[in-house]
């Protein structure tokens, strides 16, 4: 007895055969394979194939060759229609909805050929199944490359595009799906489980960014489809970066390295299994740079800088170089020094592309155009908040300098032209071009002093502090005639310096020295102490603030004493002049007692006057000794006095 023939598809080589009695009398080929069909299947169910057949009756009386062009979704998908026209049982899928609904459309397989006929179930799946579920639409989108015209054609892909973006909106427990964030403490209808027991509750994720990892599955150009039309309904603007930022670290391997902090563990919704699309990092970048918004930030800024080194090593269009630089340029004042260190890969011997930072200093200047007009600035400008990104770049380019100083090839010219592109009133003070200089010099020894005396006149010396002034002064690098520069600038911070403080202690010492009322008093100090604040707080003069303070009462206390030993002289000159006559009168007895009470007390008051009015200041350690030595001297002249006299 003979074996029973199949009935199905069945491959032979590179040929699909449907098994039947009869022998096939069409022959479709897609993509170079060949499928051996029946007209009458295909004719009831495929309005396109139909009317092809009654074009070619004439030709053909029995059987003919078909090729289709362009098929969507390709052999597999035309394969998949087959087996429906010929009443096999198919399965739609996420992954193969949007093919198939492109191919029953091609294929013209509408009701009008057939009730429930291929089109209408593939229309009915995908508005039913694919666009209330997360996964599903991320996998139609994924899989709609090879028919991404027709499937635009369609609406299809929008559709599927404003669900994404809904679903993003929106809390990611609410949609019913396992999340794999979560491992195995969630049901597959998204409640919690305790002991293998579903508790009801629903899991909520505080992530924004849990959708980033499934998006990155897409093509460059569907990816900017789908932020595109995110940006339409109004989704926050931080997230599309961020979402930017993912998916151009996951295909731009250089920008690892550039990440604000450590990257955590993937989340994804579930287990896709699908292959990241194959792209061109060079065309990724360049459309990249386009779907990045607006903003400002640190990290973002660290972003844009790393992707700036990128777009260096793989040689992008101008147009997206300037579009990064400008970027940059307009949130300067938030990057970090290694940010800016961009390695040169031009023809250039430098390490580093000074050419590129110093162009992003000046997309800085143009955005920030109203701080460059104050020159010099004043005191209250200083302190302003909208003068604080201006004071922000000079520190990190002068940061930047030292860096790219010890490059032995970096031209004087060059590092004098990025010290000069900042305006004078975005630095207080100039240590910071000081120290550049510095390593610049010690870098090139080579240096003559009229160079190093042209690159020396971007300082200006009356910003340097007093440390770096004293180390200035006895630096053997600098040309003597920046060091005697430098030396008078010194000399006039100290008397600036001291001056204030000087006006501080007299404006404090005027109320008890002088009848100043007390609101002028009041005034006079605020407008001093104001100046001298300013001072100290421009160079450093608090210490000495502080010293001078002590110092006055240490001055009150010598004055004092000062007062003490200018009464104690006085009397000590009195009695010299007195024993200076009393030696003078020994010889005469009556002079000698008059001088010790004898005497009418009007000379003694007139000797007393004259003696006092010719006192003079002499230090008290050089008369201490010789007037005790008087003294005694004096005794024993007294006593010998009152012995003559009893005997007598």
């Amino acid at each position: 007895m003979a074996p029973a023939k199949l009935s199905g598809f069945c491959k032979q080589g590179n040929d699909w055969l449907y098994n039947a009695r009869l022998p096939s009398d069409i022959t479709i080929i897609v993509d170079g394979v060949k499928f051996h069909l029946h007209k009458f299947p295909l004719m009831s169910k495929c309005g396109k194939v139909a009317c092809m057949l009654e074009e070619m009756q004439s030709i053909h009386d029995r059987t003919f060759t078909t090729k289709l062009e362009e098929f969507p979704g390709g052999s597999d998908t035309f394969l998949f229609a087959a087996k429906f026209c010929y009443g096999i049982q198919v399965e739609f899928t996420a992954r193969n909805i949007i093919t198939v609904y492109c191919a029953a459309d091609y294929l013209e397989m509408t009701d009008e050929y057939g009730e429930d006929n291929l089109l209408s179930k593939a229309e009915s799946f995908f508005h039913k199944n694919v666009l209330h579920n997360w996964k599903d639409c991320v996998l139609a989108l994924q899989s709609c490359e090879s028919c991404m015209p027709r499937a635009e054609k369609l609406h299809i892909l929008q559709k599927c595009l404003n669900a994404v973006s809904t679903m993003v909106c929106t809390d990611p427990s609410l949609f019913g799906w396992p999340m794999m964030m979560y491992g195995s403490l969630q049901s597959p209808g998204g409640s919690i489980l305790w002991n293998g027991i579903n508790t009801g509750a629903k899991i909520r994720s505080a992530e924004s960014d849990w959708w980033f990892e499934d998006i990155s599955y897409f093509s460059v150009g569907l990816f900017e489809r789908l932020i595109k039309t995110m940006e339409a309904r109004g989704i926050r603007s931080e997230y599309l970066a961020g979402a930017v930022m993912y998916y151009a670290r996951k295909f731009l391997p250089g920008l690892g390295r550039w990440q604000s902090r450590p990257s955590s563990k993937a989340r994804t919704v579930a287990s896709f299994s699908l292959i990241p699309a194959a792209v061109d990092q060079r065309d990724l970048l360049e459309n990249i740079e386009k779907l990045l918004p607006k903003k400002k930030g640190k990290s973002f800024c660290r972003f844009l800088l790393g992707l700036l080194r990128v777009a260096s090593i793989l040689g992008v269009n101008q147009t997206c170089l300037d579009s990064l630089e400008r970027r940059i340029g307009m949130q300067l004042e938030l990057a970090s020094l290694d940010g800016l260190l961009i390695p040169s890969f031009s023809n250039s011997d430098t390490l580093y592309d000074t050419d590129c930072v110093e162009r992003i200093i000046h997309h800085f200047l143009s955005s920030e155009s109203g701080l460059t007009l104050f020159s010099p600035p004043s005191l209250d400008l200083l302190s302003s908040p909208s003068f604080e990104p201006l004071r922000k770049v000079a520190r990190l380019i002068d940061n930047y300098l030292a860096e790219v100083a010890s490059d032995v090839n970096l031209k004087p010219g060059k590092i004098r032209s990025l010290a000069e592109v900042l305006p004078d009133s975005s630095r207080t003070l100039h240590d910071g071009l000081y120290r550049a200089l510095d390593i610049y010099f010690k870098a090139h020894p080579w240096l003559s002093d009229r160079e190093k005396e042209v690159l020396c006149n971007i300082i200006d010396y009356g910003k340097l502090s007093i440390d770096a002034c004293a180390h200035a002064s006895q630096n053997k690098r600098l040309p003597l005639r920046v060091v005697l520069q430098v030396l008078f600038f010194e000399q006039l911070h100290l008397r600036a310096a001291l001056a204030g403080c000087l006006n501080v202690l007299e404006a404090e010492s005027a109320p008890t020295g002088q009848g100043i009322a007390p609101t002028e008093i009041a005034g006079n100090v605020t407008a001093t102490g104001e100046t001298s604040q300013r001072i100290v707080q421009r160079d450093g003069w608090v210490t000495i603030v502080r010293e001078n303070q002590v110092l006055k009462v240490d001055m009150e206390r010598m004055r004092s004493r000062v007062g003490e030993l200018e009464d104690k002289v006085s009397k000590i000159k009195l009695e010299m002049k007195k024993v200076k006559k009393s030696r003078n009168s020994l010889s005469s007895p009556c002079i000698v007692a008059g001088k010790f009470g004898c005497k009418p007390l009007s000379k003694s008051s007139d000797s007393q006057t004259d003696v006092v009015g010719s006192t003079g200041l002499t230090p008290r350690p050089s008369f201490e000794q010789p007037h005790s030595s008087r003294h005694s001297g004096h005794r024993k002249s007294l006593s010998l006095f009152r012995d003559l006299t009893l005997g007598s």
